[in-house]
C-alpha cells in the first residue's frame, strides 16, 4: 500500500438539524484512502456511510475535523475550487444512476468533459471508448430510458471515469440491481480498480460488495467500529 494517502480525514463530525433533536451523522471519523484502494464502508441505514462519502467527495463540509486531499487541507478550497476538484479528481456513481434522460449514453459519459474550461477534442471518441470498456459497445446512441438497470449503471460507471479520476465514490451501486447484474457490476468495478489503479470507495450494506473489497470499514451510529480488513 502506498504510504501517502490520497485522502486523509481526522476527527470528521457532521450534525444535521432534525426537529428539536439534531442528528449526529458522524462522530469523529478518522480515515485514509490510498491510491489503488478498493474500500467498502459498510453498515446499516443511518450509520453514516453516505454522509462520509459526501464529505470525502467534497459534496458537503464537516462541522469540525480536517480533510486533506493529496496533502492539502480542503478547508482552504473555495466553492469553485471544490467544484473543480470534484470534476477533475473524483468520479461519482449513484444508486439511482442520475443520468440525464434527454442525452444518449455517449452524451451522458461525455458530459463531465464538457464542464472543463477546454473540453478535449477527442471527447466523443473517449466516451465511446469508455462505453466499450464497460461492455456497452453499440449502445452509444441509446437514451437511458431504453437501457436496462444494469446498462444504466454501466453508463454511470463510464461517466465516472470520463475525466480520469484519482478516486471513484460509489453510493450503494448494487442496491437497485438483481443478483446477476450486481455481480457483473462488481466484476467491472474490480477490473477497473485493478487495471487502472483508480481508488474506489463504496458505501454498502450488501455482503457481496464487502466480499470483493480488500479494505472494509464498519460504521455504526456515526463511528467506525471495526476495520476488519485494512
Amino acid at each position: 500500500m502506498n504510504a501517502t494517502p490520497l485522502l486523509s480525514g481526522r476527527g470528521l463530525r457532521k450534525t444535521y438539524p432534525m426537529g428539536t433533536e439534531p442528528v449526529q451523522a458522524l462522530r469523529g471519523i478518522d480515515i485514509d484512502v490510498f491510491p489503488g484502494n478498493l474500500l467498502a464502508l459498510r453498515g446499516p441505514s443511518g450509520s453514516g456511510k453516505t454522509t462520509l462519502i459526501n464529505l470525502l467527495g467534497l459534496l458537503d463540509r464537516p462541522d469540525t475535523g480536517m480533510l486533506r486531499l493529496e496533502g492539502r487541507d480542503t478547508a482552504d478550497l473555495s466553492e469553485d475550487q471544490r467544484a473543480d476538484t470534484r470534476r477533475d479528481r473524483f468520479g461519482f456513481i449513484f444508486q439511482t444512476f442520475n443520468l440525464i434522460p434527454v442525452l444518449t449514453a455517449a452524451e451522458n459519459v461525455g458530459y463531465p468533459m464538457l464542464l472543463k474550461p477546454e473540453p478535449p477534442a477527442g471527447m466523443l471518441a473517449r466516451a465511446r471508448e469508455l462505453l466499450s470498456a464497460v461492455g456497452l459497445a453499440g449502445k452509444e446512441d441509446t437514451r437511458p430510458d431504453l437501457l436496462s438497470g444494469g446498462q444504466r449503471q454501466r453508463v454511470a460507471i463510464a461517466r465516472a471515469l470520463a475525466n480520469r479520476p484519482a478516486v471513484i465514490f460509489a453510493d450503494e451501486p448494487t442496491a437497485n440491481l438483481d443478483s446477476h447484474t450486481a455481480d457483473a457490476i462488481l466484476d467491472l468495478l474490480q477490473k477497473l480498480n485493478r487495471d487502472q489503479q483508480v481508488a474506489i470507495v463504496i458505501s454498502t450494506h450488501d455482503p457481496r460488495v464487502v466480499e470483493r473489497c480488500a479494505r472494509v470499514l464498519t460504521l455504526h451510529d456515526g463511528e467506525i467500529v471495526a476495520g476488519d480488513r485494512a
